[in-house]
């Protein structure tokens, strides 16, 4: 079993990552370890627990700006912002329930993985919202980039290098994000019985709009009957949601132009406050899919592609998906004894002008097939030389996103 370090100050944390370089000794990143079971499994000597960099070191609500410890559980910081009617606009998800896991999901984690919610199609992802860090680096070197402003120029943006890099380039032990008011008022436009194909061309339609959407999804009649919101598991058929959000007068106005808009296609209902909350934590979350055992892909590709994809799996899979980011977020599980069917999924997905990753299987699987897309020639050397650079002796969560990184 491997053993646990547990640095408690940057000092220890530099000493922890010079002593695994000075053995070549691997370590596996933790800081809730919610995402453990996400991307290849780490062969690692020893777990370095980042579980002790957590709180918020500097909060300035009129600044739109919040510094906290990389460990800091995300519940912690968004209960923070609501005092101050604020909120992270990339919309972090949280995996825990889907993945069967008790840990609480951190601040750190969500970046190092780049997890963005259904407000991606408005508000950007969360590398976008990282202004600054602190890290170390597989050198055993602790260094910053960015700062605690948006107006900063500081040279190359390691902001958007390191989010998403899941841990393979630094241990980061601070951040600092831009944070944004929460809106004054939030109602979800529901459109009922569409297929999937004319789901995705009238969520184009709502954004091309000037009815200012924030967020759009597609759930198929049973994954929209697994809903615990009224009006969506009641609904009988799919359902195709479309949220709007800001002040009052102007949310009731738009959400009213949306349902005439949309009233040729047939029978629509409204979510408000609450069940419009609940139900995009559920679509964050990949609620419908959570408590099953099957592969989950997450596939993100031109929202135009994202039906025309599902179709295509479906002539050779056994697939269920529901679409978030209009289309081009696509949920999709199989069917037991179908989980290793990789290449077939990356196939389908790079003809469709998209990406795949395998976000949820037993960890044998995960060990065997290609979890991420596979890389072209001259983008995997390049992959393999920022490892080299920021860790040249493999020692932080090295193979967790392909072999060798």
């Amino acid at each position: 079993m491997a053993q646990t370090l547990k640095p408690g100050t940057v000092d220890e944390l530099v000493q922890a990552v010079e002593w695994a370089v000075s053995g070549t000794h691997p370590l596996e990143l933790v800081g809730g370890g919610s995402k453990r079971a996400l991307g290849r499994p780490v062969q690692a000597e020893m777990t370095l627990d980042l579980s002790a960099f957590s709180g918020i070191t500097e909060y300035q609500p009129e600044e739109l700006q919040l510094t906290a410890g990389a460990a800091t559980p995300l519940a912690e910081i968004e209960a923070a912002l609501s005092d101050k009617n604020q909120m992270l606009a990339f919309e972090p998800a949280d995996y825990s329930a889907l993945l069967g896991s008790k840990a609480e999901a951190t601040l750190g984690g969500v970046l190092a993985c780049n997890l963005s919610g259904p407000r991606r199609i408005k508000a950007g992802a969360a590398r976008d919202h990282l202004l600054g860090f602190h890290a170390v680096s597989g050198r055993a070197e602790d260094f910053k980039a960015g700062g605690k402003v948006v107006k900063n120029v500081t040279g190359y943006d390691l902001c958007k290098l390191l989010t998403g890099s899941w841990g393979t380039l630094a241990a980061m032990h601070e951040v600092s994000l831009k944070v944004l008011p929460a809106p004054e008022l939030t109602r979800t436009v529901l459109i009922m019985g569409l297929d999937d194909a004319r789901a995705v061309a009238a969520m184009g339609e709502a954004l091309a709009s000037a009815h200012d959407v924030s967020a759009a999804a597609h759930l198929p009649a049973a994954l929209a009957a697994r809903s615990a919101v009224p009006y969506v598991n009641e609904a009988g058929t799919a359902v195709t949601a479309l949220r709007v959000e800001g002040i009052g007068p102007s949310v009731e106005a738009r959400c009213r132009d949306l349902r005439n808009m949309f009233a040729p296609l047939g029978d629509g209902e409204e979510l408000h406050r609450m069940y419009s909350r609940q139900f995009w934590q559920e679509i964050r979350d990949a609620a419908p899919f959570a408590g099953d055992a099957r592969a989950l892909w997450r596939i993100s590709l031109p929202p135009a592609e994202g039906a025309k994809l599902v179709a295509a799996l479906g002539q050779s899979l056994i697939a269920e998906a529901y679409y978030d980011w209009a289309g081009g977020l696509v949920w999709l599980a199989l069917a037991a004894g179908e989980d290793a069917s990789a290449d077939s999924v990356h196939a389908a997905v790079a003809a469709h002008g998209g990406h795949a990753t395998l976000l949820r299987a037993p960890a044998d699987v995960r060990a065997a097939v290609a979890v991420f897309m596979p890389q072209a020639p001259a983008v995997a050397a390049l992959t393999k030389r920022l490892k080299e650079s920021f860790d040249p002796a493999g020692v932080l969560n090295s193979g967790r996103m392909y072999p060798g990184v």
